[in-house]
């Protein structure tokens, strides 16, 4: 292509990304509704101009986690979180959020730079701002460093891509919505035909991408992939391609060990050598761009229809809550309370005995002749008197054990 053809098409490109649905969706709140995520200026050098937000909710659950939310072309942090349900859920479950903002200033449809080798290069750009996003906030907080997640949306999930590439050591796991695998474009041109075409390329080429983006050897983070398949504005064959990219990281087969069905859905599962689940795809049938929203697994709502937000039946956030770990705080909640209640079950109810019954008036108008007495009947053997229990304490230890209480 000649450098007329390509400053023509850059010139275009505005054009070209409004229609294929880059344009400005979601930029605002809507009227009457507030934000829960504060602006944080002061984080380090921010080499690639970002803005930084968050949400931490009064109760941390401990250790505490942190997921980063990247949101996609045209949206602004605030407008993501309304739409996806992150703030709520961090509420619910008792973990941290950090969802970086981009600025127009760096491109015009507020699109992260996922294909811009500059923003895209470990300590370098737009990923080593949000590399020191995440640090102020683990300094800042105390956040367990073993438990620090990423996600994002479209332009947002090629940038969780790259995220997981350039600091693999950072993140336990990510989810990328509606993305793209790492690597496969450095200028506009190839990330249009990547978002379009999605050329296949072997497992082993596409896991050298994420190699040669660090030095790290190993253990790679978890991976959940999310795609609709009517999705026209990202090819659905991306999903194909980032899944072949970290089997190939993880040395797993390309078949999955594991096929089925959430909330109607088709979902792919591969696992490690001790169990653990490293690796989901969920295909979300006849959905198009987007991030789908429904009822959770604990009929809870999160997020709010809107452009790009779909309702479709399944939430994808709380489903990736939970594929990171963060729903368990709940659940073990649930378990030592029922665990306590159990044990104030078995506790014995002590049934006083009956009072004594009152003495008789003796008859004077008969004449008893003393009588020996008798023998007093040996007493019966006394037997131990139970403890009371302390029901409270029983439910502390509980609580305590189950790591919900100091």
């Amino acid at each position: 292509m000649s450098l007329a053809h390509n400053i023509d098409f850059l010139r275009r490109l505005p054009k070209l990304t409004t229609i294929n649905g880059f344009g400005d969706y979601g930029r605002d709140l809507r009227p009457g509704r507030s934000s829960p995520l504060i602006e944080t200026t002061e984080f380090g050098t921010n080499p690639g101009g970002l803005r930084m937000f968050s949400f931490v909710p009064d109760s941390l659950q401990r250790p505490a986690g942190l997921v980063v939310v990247l949101h996609g072309c045209g949206q602004t942090a605030a407008s993501y979180d309304l739409g996806a349900g992150w703030s709520t859920l961090a509420k619910h479950y008792g973990f941290a959020l950090l969802m970086p903002e981009q600025q127009r200033s760096n491109n015009a449809n507020g699109c992260f730079n996922w294909f811009n080798p500059q923003d895209t290069t470990r300590d370098s750009g737009e990923v080593c701002s949000i590399r020191q996003m995440i640090a102020r906030m683990v300094g800042d907080i105390g956040l367990d460093q073993r438990r620090v997640f990423v996600t994002g949306l479209s332009a947002g999930g090629a940038m969780t891509s790259a995220m997981l590439a350039t600091y693999p050591e950072v993140f336990a796991g990510g989810a990328i919505i509606a993305g793209l695998p790492f690597g496969v474009a450095s200028n506009v041109r190839e990330a249009l035909n990547g978002m379009f075409q999605s050329p296949s390329r072997p497992a082993g080429e596409l896991g050298d991408l994420v190699r040669n983006a660090s030095g790290h050897k190993g253990p790679w983070p978890k991976l959940s992939v999310w795609h609709g398949s009517a999705d026209r504005t990202v090819n659905p064959a991306n999903a194909n391609e980032i899944v072949k990219q970290w089997l190939d990281l993880h040395g797993l087969p390309a078949s999955p060990m594991s096929e089925g069905t959430v909330d109607g859905y088709p979902r792919q599962v591969w696992w490690n050598a001790e169990g653990e689940t490293i690796l989901e795809s969920y295909t979300i049938t006849d959905m198009a761009h987007g991030t789908p929203l429904g009822i959770a697994d604990n009929d809870e709502r999160y997020g709010a229809q809107g452009a790009f937000l779909i309702e479709a039946g399944i939430s994808s956030s709380y489903h990736i809550a939970d594929f990171f770990g963060l729903t368990e705080w709940i659940r073990k909640a649930k378990a030592a309370a029922e665990a306590a209640k159990e044990t104030a079950k078995i506790i014995p109810v002590v049934t006083p005995p009956p009072p004594a019954a009152p003495a008789l008036a003796p008859d004077r108008t008969k004449v008893v002749w003393p009588r020996p007495a008798p023998k007093p009947a040996p007493e019966p053997p006394r037997k131990p008197r139970r403890r009371a229990i302390n029901v409270g304490a029983v439910i502390t230890r509980a609580l305590t054990a189950a790591g919900l209480m100091k």
